[in-house]
């Protein structure tokens, strides 16, 4: 039986079999997600937050120790299992970010003179 995840603010979705890694899931619907350690939970880039609150696996304690004190929600999509279908917000990336907000000041700046 297959899942679906969504993935936002994209959008996107995959349809995968239950035990997929939410990291693999992304890559099936072209989603980047950042990571360094080959998906090994070592350089924690690949944080998402689960939007849904379901359809994920629970934490197991290594994902739990390297998370501790984060946002409650956020997940390592490296070790993360999609078991139903689910819904997670990857970050937007922070160069991506910092352009968006200067285009959207500067839009707002345009509208101002008219």
């Amino acid at each position: 039986m297959a899942v679906t995840i969504t993935f936002l603010p994209e959008g996107k979705s995959a349809t995968v079999h239950p035990g997929t890694s939410v990291l693999e899931a992304a890559r099936k619907a072209r989603v980047l997600i950042k990571t360094r350690c080959g998906g090994k939970a070592g350089c924690l880039m690949c944080k998402v937050k689960d939007v849904a609150g379901e359809g994920l696996s629970g934490q197991e304690d290594r994902e739990r120790r390297k998370l501790f004190g984060t946002a409650e929600g956020t997940r390592l999509s490296c070790q993360a299992k999609v078991v139903g279908n689910a819904v997670v917000e990857v970050p937007e990336d922070p160069l991506k970010s910092t352009v968006r907000k200067l285009l959207e000041k500067q839009r707002e700046e345009d509208e101002g003179l008219w």
